[in-house]
């Protein structure tokens, strides 16, 4: 009697990759340099943010020196976001656009896209999501609707865990035990659904998106 295998299921890591405004007619260029490192484009949008979406995008660097210029260069003109796929999508996304820094990029790889494309730190030519916690939120914050598997696990639940999760736990549970209340699961699970950072936001400047 043969025995029914259940089909392999492959996972192909997927990044976020987007040409920053100052460079959007070099769009087919960069697609072409994208497709021929073995990436796929599995989506793709042409996008104007507006400063404030430009904020929440950034919020990690929030409060730094070079915020406001960062999300004014962001907001100033229509960009190009894209969910890029291939094994090690992020690692390799982020070793094809080089250093950060476009002026060190030059120097150090002069064959990678911030070196060609890009003018220095700030106007850096591309964006490529860090880890896999950081490719999760970019992904579903300009694509809403996309589906991004697998449920992390290993060091990247851990990641998503301590970067998420443990920081607004602790902020509860301690709170918890200033207010002792009668019902503590009630009012934690109360607090945590008032407090949730991933909660969306309502916004009186919707997305302007261009046509392709």
């Amino acid at each position: 009697m043969e025995l029914s295998m259940p089909p392999p299921q492959i996972y192909v890591e997927k990044t976020l990759g987007i040409i920053k405004p100052d460079i959007v007619d070099k769009e087919e260029e960069i697609q072409d340099i994208i497709l021929r490192s073995g990436f796929t484009i599995v989506q793709r949008r042409k996008l104007h943010l507006s400063p404030e979406h430009c904020s929440n995008f950034y919020v990690e660097q929030y409060g730094k020196m070079f915020f406001p210029n960062l999300t004014a260069y962001m907001s100033s003109g229509p960009l190009v976001a894209m969910i890029l796929a291939r094994h090690k999508a992020i690692s390799y996304w982020n070793e094809l656009m080089g250093p950060s820094n476009s002026l060190v990029a030059k120097e150090t790889h002069p064959d990678s896209l911030r070196a060609i494309y890009g003018t220095d730190e700030l106007r850096n030519a591309l964006h490529g999501s860090n880890d896999f916690a950081a490719a999760e939120r970019e992904m579903r914050f300009m694509f809403p609707a996309v589906i991004v598997e697998p449920i992390p696990v290993g060091q990247a639940a851990k990641d998503y865990l301590n970067l998420y999760v443990t920081p607004t736990l602790l902020k509860g549970l301690t709170e918890l035990c200033k207010q002792k209340p009668a019902d503590p699961f009630i009012w934690l699970a109360d607090w945590l659904l008032k407090n949730n950072p991933n909660k969306p936001k309502l916004c009186h400047h919707p997305i302007a998106e261009e046509p392709y």
